[in-house]
């Protein structure tokens, strides 16, 4: 089986990466990536480097590499970076789709394609609203989630008007090692590694602790796009989520409580986001019922492995 997975050095190409060839069988696996500072699984045997907005280099990379399956991962995911830079986090997310699905047609290819949409295009909702499934209204509140609810109604259209096997995940928060420390776990944990490291003072700096998420483990994320690219029916949404929220409060207590260092708590206005939903939790029925998926990680045993891993990484 040959599979494309775009995005592949980032952090969830790379888990996915790593549980695909041990759960495919007889799989070849290549990878797109934009820099080559990004780190590529060695599982992955061919990697291009190409700009996924250049049509040119997408359907010479399709024509060479004639997928299977294609797990459409690539995208500028930071909410904070899209209020920055707006309109590069839509081209760069809507042109870079459009051209995947604009080649498989053009090269008369018909791979199974997952479209990696978010959690993030439900908006803010009220507490009677919760949890969220698949049917519940699109409310984006951020440039990125926009560019999502544009992927998403991309991915369908284009299944609905040319029969392309298209599936959307809506993934919920998730975490796990190797995350880029911009987001909110490992962010916690690297500044935690840092004090015990004695190379800041005892004080961590937040933003609200008072919003609730629903988190999922990066190694669970990646079994849920195998199961739907596997067992997922063309044209349909499927929300990857554990079905529990909880407070980045509680997340920051759980780091703590893994350290035997004494640490403040400090607010850092800069951390705050200019729309922030107080809570967000997922339904993911049509997810378990279509492909037998379930969560195996807890959230403990998630944030151990996380702040292990910022450890390591700042010991160098």
């Amino acid at each position: 089986m040959r599979v494309l997975i775009t995005g592949a050095g980032g952090f969830v190409g790379n888990h996915l990466a790593a549980h695909l060839s041990q759960a495919v069988a007889n799989v070849q696996l290549f990878g797109a990536t934009l820099l080559k500072s990004e780190t590529i699984h060695p599982a992955i045997s061919d990697n291009r480097l190409i700009d996924l907005k250049d049509y040119a280099q997408v359907r010479d990379l399709l024509a060479d590499c004639r997928p299977d399956a294609v797990y459409h991962l690539a995208a500028q995911a930071f909410v904070p970076r899209s209020f920055e830079a707006p309109w590069e986090t839509l081209e760069n997310n809507i042109l870079s789709q459009l051209n995947i699905t604009r080649a498989c047609l053009e090269l008369n290819l018909r791979p199974r394609i997952l479209i990696v949409s978010s959690a993030e295009i439900y908006g803010q909702v009220s507490a009677d609203q919760l949890p969220l499934d698949e049917n519940c209204a699109i409310r984006p509140t951020n440039p990125y989630s926009v560019s999502k609810v544009a992927q998403d109604m991309l991915g369908l259209q284009y299944h609905l008007s040319h029969g392309l096997p298209i599936m959307r995940a809506r993934p919920f928060n998730h975490i796990g090692p190797g995350q880029n420390g911009r987001f909110v776990a490992p962010a916690f944990a690297m500044q935690i590694a840092n004090i015990e490291e004695g190379r800041r003072r005892a004080v961590i700096k937040v933003g609200n602790l008072t919003a609730k998420r629903d988190f999922t483990d990066v190694r669970d994320i990646a079994r849920a796009y195998r199961l739907i690219i596997e067992k997922g029916r063309p044209g349909e949404a499927y929300n990857v989520a554990s079905g529990m929220a909880y407070s980045i409060r509680r997340l920051l207590d759980i780091l703590l409580g893994l350290s035997e260092i004494d640490i403040e708590v400090q607010v850092d206005p800069a951390r705050l986001r200019p729309v922030d939903v107080p809570e967000i939790r997922g339904d993911s029925a049509k997810l378990r019922r279509d492909t037998g998926w379930q969560p195996s990680l807890t959230f403990e045993e998630t944030l151990k492995d996380v702040l292990a891993d910022c450890r390591r990484r700042e010991q160098g």
